[in-house]
This record gives C-alpha cells, structure tokens and sequence, in this order.
C-alpha cells in the first residue's frame, strides 16, 4: 500500500511524526451547567485519547492541540403529551454542546473550529440534579461528543 497517512486497528489516521497531544481544560461558558462540567468532560476527553492513540500526552504544544469550552448545557422538557387535559413532558432532554478547536502543528490543513452537540433523553421523573449526581448519564452525553471530535480529528471521518 501506498499513502501518506498511517492506518492503524484502532480507527486511527495518524501520521508516524505525530508524537503528542495537549489537551488544555475545556471551559464551562454554559449559563446553567454544574460547576464540575469543565473538568469532568476535560478528564474523559484526555482518557478517551489516552485508550484510543499512542500519544503522549503533554502539557502544552502538543504536536495535536485541543482546547474549547462548553457553550450549551440546557435541561428542558420534551416529547409533550396530553395528560388530563394539560400538557406534560414524556420526557426531560439533556442537551450539551461544546465548540472544540483542534490544531495539527504537522499538517495544519487539518486544523478546524467545531461545535458538537449530543442529546440525551431522562424520564420525565428524573430532575437535573439527580441527572448532575449520576456520572454515568453525562459520560453518555460526553461520550458521544467526544468520539464525534475524535473522528474528525485523528480518525478523519
């Protein structure tokens, strides 16, 4: 095979010079998201890299940098229904979107600005603070976030 890039089992496309990454936190510009969202979703940012790449990873100039903040974390109602004559929510939708900035100090054509968004819908019995309290309900959330940045980023998809 002939190319430029390097494919690897893990999905991945990064060329043999990429040696490191630097994630910087990710800061929480969310008007109502808890005080721990920055960095929880920083912390499985890095995590999820760590499991899925051999890069090292670094403080500062990484050769692959990311930093961004979280811009949207909304907790509202949805799929209405009719329940003895007024409107209800079926379910409570947990939005979350973060705009991440990634640079390739190698190949800076692949540099971007993205935002991404994820979703998750609760039942409607559950409130935003037991939702806050579950680490499991916003690493799906994160997740999900993640491997879309992940994608774009290292897996070229």
């Amino acid at each position: 095979m002939v190319g430029c890039k390097v494919y690897s089992f893990s999905g991945t496309n990064i060329p043999p010079e990429v040696k490191t990454i630097s994630i910087s936190t990710f800061q929480n510009n969310a008007n109502n998201g808890p005080s721990f969202l920055a960095q929880r979703f920083t912390e499985d940012f890095k995590d999820y890299f760590q499991r899925n790449t051999t890069l090292k990873q670094q403080a500062r100039d990484g050769d692959l940098q990311f930093d961004g903040q979280i811009i949207a974390f909304d907790f509202a109602p949805a799929a209405i229904q009719q329940q003895n004559n007024q409107d209800v929510a079926g379910v409570n939708r947990l939005t979350i979107q973060v705009r991440v900035r990634y640079t390739n100090t190698k190949d800076p054509k692949q540099d971007f600005e993205q935002t991404f968004q994820s979703t998750r819908d609760f039942p409607a019995t559950r409130d935003i603070s037991s939702i806050n309290n579950d680490p499991a309900a916003l690493r799906e959330v994160f997740r999900n976030i993640i491997t879309d940045a992940f994608n774009k980023s290292v897996a070229n998809w």
